[in-house]
C-alpha cells in the first residue's frame, strides 16, 4: 500500500505557482465571498487565503451576514464581474437557505469562474472542450498523474454523483479513456459494484462509509470525504485503517485530496488572470 501524499503535491506544485507568478507583470487576484457563518466554510476560506499569499495571489474575503439577500449577493457579483481588477469569483458553498445557489452561481463570469460550477463550464467539460473546471475532480486527476497511475482502459467507478465532484469526475476520468461507472445512494448491490473498480473515487459524504470488503484487492482508492467519526476526530468517506492493506494507493483524510483542490483553484486563478489579461 502506498499513500498518495496530496499535501507533498500540493506543495510542490505551489512552489512552482509561486515562480510563475513572480514573473507575471499583473498579479492574479480573487474574490472569495463568504455569506454567514458556516464554521466549516469559515475554515476552508482561510486556508484558500493563506495559499494565495504563499504563492503570491492577491485575494480579498468579503463576509457578508447570514441575513444578506440573494438580491444584495447578485448585486455584488455584478459589480465584481464588471471590474478587471478581479480575475476570479468564488462564492463559498453552501450558501443560507433562503438564497438560490443556482442563480448566484450562473450570475458569475465564466471567465471569473475559478469555481468551475457555471453551467457553461460544465457542458465545456461534457463536450470535451474544458475550460474551467472543478478544482476537486481536477485535483484527483492531477495526483493520478503524479503517481504514474495509469487510467486508459481502466474501470473507474465513482460514488457520488454531485455537480462539484461526481459528475465532473465522470466526465474527467473518461477524458483520460477509463471506462466509468457512476454510483450513488439509490445504487443496487453497491459493494458488487465497488469491487469491480480499479479506480475507485468515493464521494457520498458519510463517514467511513466504504470498508475493506467493498475494496478490489490492489485497487487505487480515492477519498474525497470530509467527515467526522463518533470520536469527533476528522475521517473520510473510506474507512482508512481497514481499506490501506487492500488497496494498492489510497489517499489520507488529511493530507489527501483537500490540498490538491485548493492548490488547483489557484492554478485556474493564475489561468483567469493570463486569459483576461492577454
Amino acid at each position: 500500500m502506498t499513500i498518495l501524499d496530496g499535501k507533498a503535491l500540493a506543495q510542490k506544485m505551489q512552489a512552482q505557482m509561486a515562480k510563475e507568478v513572480s514573473q507575471m507583470a499583473v498579479k492574479p487576484a480573487l474574490m472569495v465571498i463568504l455569506v454567514g457563518d458556516d464554521p466549516a466554510s469559515a475554515v476552508y476560506v482561510r486556508n484558500k487565503a493563506r495559499v494565495a499569499e504563499k504563492i503570491g495571489i492577491h485575494s480579498e474575503t468579503l463576509r457578508l451576514p447570514e441575513t444578506t439577500t440573494e438580491a444584495e449577493l447578485l448585486e455584488l457579483i455584478t459589480k465584481y464581474n464588471a471590474d478587471p481588477s478581479w480575475h476570479g469569483i468564488l462564492v463559498q458553498l453552501p450558501l443560507p437557505k433562503h438564497i438560490d445557489e443556482g442563480r448566484v452561481l450562473h450570475a458569475i463570469d465564466p471567465k471569473k469562474d475559478v469555481d468551475g460550477f457555471h453551467s457553461y463550464n460544465m457542458g465545456r467539460l461534457m463536450a470535451g472542450h474544458p475550460a474551467m473546471v472543478p478544482s476537486t475532480p481536477a485535483g484527483i486527476i492531477e495526483m493520478l498523474k503524479a503517481y504514474d497511475i495509469t487510467l486508459s482502459g481502466k474501470h473507474a467507478v465513482v460514488v457520488g454523483r454531485s455537480n462539484i465532484v461526481g459528475k465532473p469526475m465522470a466526465m474527467m476520468l473518461l477524458a483520460e479513456n477509463a471506462t466509468v461507472t457512476v454510483a450513488h445512494s439509490k445504487t443496487a448491490d453497491l459493494a458488487d459494484l465497488t469491487r469491480s473498480a480499479d479506480i475507485l473515487v468515493v464521494a457520498i459524504g458519510r463517514a467511513k462509509f466504504v470498508t475493506a470488503e467493498m475494496v478490489k484487492p490492489g485497487a487505487v482508492v480515492i477519498d474525497v470525504g470530509m467527515d467526522r467519526d463518533e470520536n469527533g476526530k476528522l475521517c473520510g468517506d473510506v474507512d482508512f485503517e481497514d481499506v490501506k492493506d487492500v488497496a494498492s494507493l489510497i489517499t489520507p483524510v488529511p493530507g489527501g485530496v483537500g490540498p490538491m483542490t485548493i492548490t488547483m483553484l489557484m492554478q485556474q486563478t493564475i489561468k483567469a488572470c493570463r486569459e483576461q489579461v492577454g
